[in-house]
């Protein structure tokens, strides 16, 4: 059978191209080894299932790995009651338990969990097993937020961790891996929200997981040269991993995706890598529409990502901030350098484009990029010295009776909103993180191949406009490129609004000041 690509599920090397993940499994081991307890709590399609599914033959020779998945195994009536929940955990634990030794060159343990109805119970026929069994016993348990919203799951944390404790007296787990979204702590948030027992969580023993589960672009290397080698076609296997990397910054399903595109395509370059960056910015999937609903339900998490992304401000990593931790375990926003940032160009955009499309149709500006664009794309190139002209027209007929603090924190929204639709379905945007700041954003279109490069930034006297022009110029010189565009919100009442050509260190510079 041929490999593929996936982004649906774990991954299988039998069937799917993957990443070398032999150095995150050495590390997981060593874990292991050392007897800790704890949890790989990452967002959305970000390789849980595929990694705890890797560990599990990994560590087999060693260990007697039982890898469980709630949301398989265990229904919402599983969690309904204490009875309940025992009967169905030892059923299912005894199954893969049995499974597991006739795969193994180990002795018979007795496994059978007949008659034990409490948590108690069952917990002491647990460490019996442990206690028996020839090599150590691992447990494994993906989606644990299935036990979401439920009192018996905490009373089993509860057990795992008074065993844990007395792990000297009493044979327990080798260790124990729970895999999910959510942290155990925001399981107990659910279950229990009055104050005395929000941040109690039974599960305060686990070590903390430090392994990086993106990919690097070297990772990222591992994979394409084992499509390469299937397929020879020829590709610049550094380059294009970086690229990759350069867009999602190693998000598993997001490198997965434009892989499966650029495949499709048959289109290794470049150019390949802008189609497919492209095309997974007008999908409509589960992970996409996980980032949407939460900007939609969290009011605090939506401004802090538009006031990153509009506004350039710079907001300190705060653990502590409940909209920054959600954002963080869901995987929408990193800690970079010390402050919150959007986990990857593809959200950044996909973001971005949300927020415009949000106010696209009571935005006049909007209205008239659709209405034009025609008029700026000759033949596959842009016109974008004709698009400045018009905007610096639009938006001072349009927005010049507004006051300063409106045009300075809408500045930026307002030129997306008014590109957006003249370059929507060929082209595409992003936004250099390292120049966005409250004075300077770096705007790079993609549009059939061709790159712009359009700075914006707000007055503040000749000096910082023409240290703006240099800034420019230099960025231009690391993209290859001889032109480059400027546009400047200046909030001076007698101003000189309109569009110019300069030459800066041997550029070319249209600038529009509005």
């Amino acid at each position: 059978m041929e490999k593929k690509f996936n982004i649906t599920g774990a991954c299988i090397p039998k069937y799917h191209y993957m990443v070398n993940l032999d150095s995150r499994l050495e590390a997981i081991r060593k874990m292991v080894d050392s007897e800790q307890y704890f949890c790989i709590n990452k967002g959305r399609q970000y390789g849980k299932t595929t990694i705890l599914k890797a560990l599990k033959k990994y560590l087999s020779s060693e260990y007697t790995v039982v890898s469980m998945d709630f949301q398989k195994q265990m229904s919402n009536s599983s969690f309904a009651d204490e009875e309940r929940f025992v009967k169905t955990f030892g059923k299912a634990f005894s199954e893969i338990f049995k499974n597991c030794q006739k795969s193994e060159n180990v002795g018979k343990t007795e496994c059978d969990f007949d008659g034990i109805s409490d948590m108690v119970e069952l917990f002491k026929k647990l460490s019996q097993i442990c206690k028996n069994s020839e090599v150590p016993v691992v447990l494994i348990i993906d989606e644990v937020d299935q036990a979401s919203n439920n009192q018996v799951f905490l009373d089993f944390l509860a057990q795992l961790r008074g065993y844990y404790l007395d792990r000297e007296e009493t044979a327990t787990f080798q260790s124990v891996i729970l895999a999910g979204v959510h942290d155990i702590r925001n399981l107990r948030q659910k279950i229990r929200p009055d104050a005395e027992h929000k941040h109690n969580s039974p599960w305060n023993i686990a070590s903390a997981f430090e392994v990086e589960m993106s990919f690097s672009p070297e990772d990222i290397a591992t994979m394409l040269s084992e499509y390469e080698k299937d397929n020879s076609t020829g590709m610049d296997i550094e380059k294009i991993s970086q690229l990759i990397y350069d867009y999602t910054s190693g998000y598993p399903v997001l490198v997965s995706n434009m892989c499966a595109l650029m495949d499709k395509k048959s289109d290794w370059t470049k150019q390949g890598v802008l189609y497919a960056n492209r095309e997974i910015l007008i999908q409509k999937n589960p992970l996409f529409e996980s980032l949407i609903n939460k900007l939609e339900d969290n009011e605090q998490l939506c401004e802090l990502i538009y006031g990153i992304l509009f506004n350039g401000y710079r907001v300190p990593y705060n653990p502590d901030d409940s909209a920054i931790d959600s954002a963080m375990m869901y995987g929408f926003v990193k800690n970079e350098n010390g402050f919150v940032a959007v986990a990857n160009r593809i959200f950044e955009v996909r973001i971005y484009n949300w927020f415009v499309t949000r106010e696209k149709t009571q935005s006049p500006i909007f209205i008239k990029g659709m209405n034009e664009k025609t008029q700026f794309v000759v033949g596959n190139h842009l016109d974008m010295e004709k698009i400045l002209e018009r905007f610096v027209v639009h938006y001072n007929d349009i927005y010049g009776s507004q006051t300063d603090k409106f045009k300075e924190e809408d500045g930026r929204k307002l030129f997306l909103l008014y590109l957006r639709p003249i370059i929507n379905g060929v082209g595409n945007y992003y936004i250099e993180a390292q120049t966005r700041d409250h004075r300077r954003t770096d705007i790079v279109v993609d549009y059939c191949g061709e790159q712009y490069i359009i700075e914006l930034k707000i007055w503040y006297g000749d000096e910082y406009n023409t240290k703006g022009e240099q800034q420019l110029s230099e960025y231009l010189e690391s993209y290859h490129l001889d032109k480059g565009y400027l546009v400047t919100f200046s909030f001076l009442k007698n101003k000189n609004t309109g569009v110019k050509t300069i030459e800066c260190n041997g550029k070319i510079i249209v600038e529009a000041t509005v």
